[in-house]
């Protein structure tokens, strides 16, 4: 009977993994990964095959710097190549701590914290935060791991819409005296779209509602500010106050700008403690390796000091739009290194990424569910690595490929 009863069950899962596998294929949302040979630049070798890439996260061209690759060997002789524990056993070196240190400056805050991604950042922070008995309002379009960490905190979950504040303050004013906190979470630069969040707006209203205000800028860091300081830096050129009263919770990530991997948390002394007390996530999670936290501590310098990278990404992308411009191509309301190229179906997008190929540019399609239905985009991102050269090369491409697309309305057989 428990034989019986095992392999109904074990039909069952196998029927409902292949119904949702092949409703992915028909619907043209179907993911595949890409194998890549090569280090992280504008031209990669991918499956043999060598191709200039526009969909990089690695936005100031950090990611395969020889500067951070000796950063790295000289740690692993000093540290060896894994953590061995979490932070709250052995995991914790000498070079978390300088990083943690030299983070807290970078962002005005007291203290930071190190976590291995910033997925988990996310869920931790926001699920040690909050009780069931709080409130959560999330931009609709926030990164799933800030969805995510709302959610798996069991509070009341809202989701306003997108940039959109006077949503927003109704719905705060509607939640007024319902349960024990609320918490406002957004993106600083959203992902997919490229654009930022109305960080000067958010923190009014959470100071006029008693809201805390959580922001992750994983997109924003190293881009943003004249010191790469993220949306916070940006906003604060322009006279807004921002600071940690303002601004308590800042999130940011190393795998994008900064070129390397993991994520941190920074905030005052007590945010810290609280984290490294009860965040589960960051507790029962072997540390971030040391080699990776020394060569993120050469890379928050780069980030620093080397405005050129900035400054020449800003013309790059400024370059870039007026071209599109030019062409009457349409893209999302980004002055960021995302530029999202909108085609509506996940068919057109499908198809421009592979007429893209065969010009020997990589930029894959971007489909439900990361992005809204009918959304469906070629999320296109240019980093300080790119030539000017290379920029006008993907214009061409797109003038060329643009009008081979199907209509909108059609479907590919």
């Amino acid at each position: 009977m428990v034989k019986k009863s095992q392999s109904a069950s074990s039909g069952r899962l196998a029927q409902r993994i292949a119904s949702a596998l092949q409703a992915r294929k028909t619907n043209q949302l179907y993911r595949q990964r890409l194998l890549v040979e090569s280090p992280q630049g504008p031209m990669l070798r991918v499956a043999g095959e060598t191709l200039l890439s526009f969909c990089s996260n690695d936005y100031l061209g950090l990611a395969a710097d020889l500067r951070l690759q000796v950063a790295m060997q000289e740690a692993a002789n000093l540290y060896g190549s894994g953590s061995g524990a979490s932070h709250l056993v052995t995991g914790h070196t000498s070079a978390h701590a300088a990083l943690e240190e030299e983070l807290a400056e970078f962002t005005g805050r007291e203290r930071a914290l190190l976590f291995s991604s910033g997925y988990m950042t996310n869920l931790g922070v926001l699920s040690a935060l909050v009780t069931k008995n709080d409130t959560v309002l999330e931009d609709k379009l926030n990164h799933a791991s800030l969805l995510d960490g709302g959610l798996f905190s069991g509070a009341r979950f809202r989701r306003y819409r997108h940039l959109n504040t006077a949503n927003l303050q109704r719905q705060l004013k509607t939640d007024a005296g319902q349960g024990n906190a609320r918490f406002v979470v957004s993106d600083g630069v959203f992902s997919m779209d490229g654009d930022v969040a109305p960080l000067a707006e958010l923190m009014n209203l959470c100071e006029n509602h008693e809201a805390t205000l959580v922001l992750d800028d994983a997109h924003g860091f190293g881009v943003l500010g004249k010191q790469g300081g993220g949306l916070a830096e940006f906003i604060r050129e322009t006279g807004v106050v921002v600071n940690s009263q303002r601004l308590p919770v800042l999130i940011g990530t190393f795998g994008k700008a900064f070129g390397t991997a993991g994520a941190f948390v920074a905030g005052d002394e007590s945010l810290i403690e609280f984290l490294i007390q009860f965040c589960r996530p960051y507790i029962y999670t072997t540390a971030l390796p040391a080699v990776i936290a020394q060569a993120t501590r050469v890379s928050l310098k780069i980030v620093q000091n080397e405005t050129w990278r900035r400054e020449y990404l800003n013309d790059l992308i400024r370059v870039f739009r007026q071209g599109c411009s030019d062409l009457n191509i349409e893209l999302t309301n980004s002055n960021t290194p995302i530029q999202g190229l909108l085609l509506g179906t996940p068919e057109r997008a499908l198809q421009l990424s592979a007429l893209l190929r065969e010009e020997g540019i990589l930029s894959t399609a971007i489909r439900p569910p990361t992005v809204p239905p009918g959304t469906s985009r070629l999320r296109l991102t240019l980093t300080a690595a790119h030539s000017m050269a290379e920029v006008n090369t993907l214009l061409v491409a797109l003038e060329r490929c643009l009008p081979q697309l199907i209509s909108p309305n059609s479907e590919l057989s």
